[in-house]
């Protein structure tokens, strides 16, 4: 969770860089344009960098469900009920189609993800 509030934090230095830009042309100062354009390419490499970790973080998660040996689509009814559900398959793993993991997954409605048949 660290690096996504990284990522927010670097993106709103960014922005207000970005904000600030045309004043400082305005003024005409070359010196304080160059110091801006170098922070402004290092801010953009390292949110670039950070939201690659979150990817590969987001891969190696969506991977190991993939592993588990048993999947299948919940039932709006099993929705209704989560704690029965869990009761049944104990180590159950639930991937809604609208979370980062689930459009990484490719998920077109909730499923999810078990050891054992459920």
């Amino acid at each position: 969770m660290k690096e996504k509030a990284e990522v927010k934090r670097l993106s709103d230095q960014l922005d207000a860089l970005n904000h600030k830009r045309p004043s400082v042309i305005q003024a005409g100062n070359a010196e304080n344009i160059n110091e801006i354009d170098s922070e402004i390419e290092t801010l953009k490499t390292e949110i670039e960098r950070l939201k690659e970790v979150l990817g590969r973080t987001l891969s190696k998660k969506a991977q190991q469900l993939k592993d588990l040996p048993f999947s299948r689509a919940i039932t709006k009814k099993e929705q209704a009920d989560m704690g029965a559900l869990k009761k049944l398959a104990p180590g159950i793993q639930v991937v809604h189609p609208m979370t980062a993991l689930g459009r990484e997954m490719g998920v077109k409605e909730v499923t999810g993800y078990a050891r054992k048949a459920f």
